[in-house]
């Protein structure tokens, strides 16, 4: 089990290929050391959200090795290429910040839900892109504090909340795993909050995430 997610059980995959009640053309895709939904998804050219819905995947869950995904619409399973290495430049996902997940997506938080996930940290830590990207806001945001909020150039932003300082300014290009804030205040309570989002639209980070920081 990884640190910064919860240990939920596997979602149903039906063997016959059937979603639901109804027959759908797909291909299964065993999970191998490494893969993220993102990449699968990118590999087989279709969205994370269509893998998820198609496979009942919670929340709260991330993939496993060796789990078994429903591809739909797929033709044949296809060849997951990694990225050569967790850091550096690179389309794919890292972590901001090594942490325990505190707060998942669409938890109840007062009176709303949770867009993204809050990973205990401690004043002072280090906040990194989590991709590469432009910096299209770098301010003080309501509900948010000190925030960072980074374009990939794919549809895809990245938003970094609760930070005691920034280390970038509008307009600056980061690249993955470059630091970008340092956390804020509240002692031992401190968390660092990130969001996926595709243009307006909310996306649960742990289904772009690595299993392991």
């Amino acid at each position: 089990m990884m640190t910064g997610c919860a240990t939920v059980r596997k979602p149903t995959v039906l063997p016959t290929g059937e979603v639901g009640t109804q027959q759908r053309k797909g291909v299964y895709h065993k999970v191998s050391k490494g893969e993220t939904l993102w990449r699968i998804a990118m590999t087989y050219k279709i969205s994370p959200d269509e893998i998820i819905q198609a496979n009942n995947i919670p929340n709260a869950a991330s993939i496993e090795e060796n789990q078994l995904l429903f591809i739909p619409d797929a033709d044949a399973v296809q060849t997951v290429t990694l990225p050569l290495s967790p850091g550096g430049k690179g389309g794919d996902y890292v972590w901001p910040l090594k942490g325990r997940v505190v707060s998942f997506f669409e938890d109840r938080k007062g009176a709303y839900t949770n867009p993204g996930i809050d990973i205990k940290g401690s004043e002072g830590d280090i906040i990194r892109a989590s991709r590469d990207g432009h910096v299209v806001f770098a301010d003080h945001l309501s509900g948010y504090g000190n925030t960072v909020i980074l374009d990939h150039s794919d549809g895809f932003f990245t938003v970094y909340g609760h930070n005691a300082r920034l280390l970038v300014k509008l307009g600056d290009y980061v690249f993955r795993g470059e630091k970008i804030a340092q956390l804020g205040d509240g002692g031992p309570a401190a968390f660092a909050h990130f969001e996926v989002r595709r243009g307006d639209s909310a996306k649960n980070p742990l289904h772009y995430l690595p299993r392991e920081m």
